[in-house]
């Protein structure tokens, strides 16, 4: 399934702690790309990532991004937003 996951900053960001964590967020960030959990990534200046997932499901989403450290940490929380394809697309197929 695909999900998107929407940064936000919480009240305990502040720039001493993004110093202190950024160097193990970034290559847990790389690891669950090349693990395929997280397949395509964006930043927003100033609020933070965007990530589009690939998941076994919504748990399995919540589960992975806790496992980063400014989400363990109480920096970050996220949105998710499940996904699918643009159903009423099958309108423009003749015969459906």
């Amino acid at each position: 399934m695909k999900v998107m996951a929407i940064a936000t900053k919480t009240a305990a960001w502040t720039p001493e702690q993004f110093e202190k964590l950024i160097p193990h967020e970034a290559p847990h960030t790389l690891q669950l790309y090349l693990e395929g959990k997280i397949e395509q990534f964006w930043f927003r200046d100033k609020v933070g990532p965007i990530f589009l997932m690939n998941v076994e499901s919504l748990d399995d989403a919540r589960a992975t991004l806790n496992t980063l450290p400014f989400v363990s940490e109480g920096l970050h929380t996220y949105e998710l937003m499940p996904l699918a394809p643009l159903a009423p697309l099958a309108r423009l197929i003749q015969g459906k």
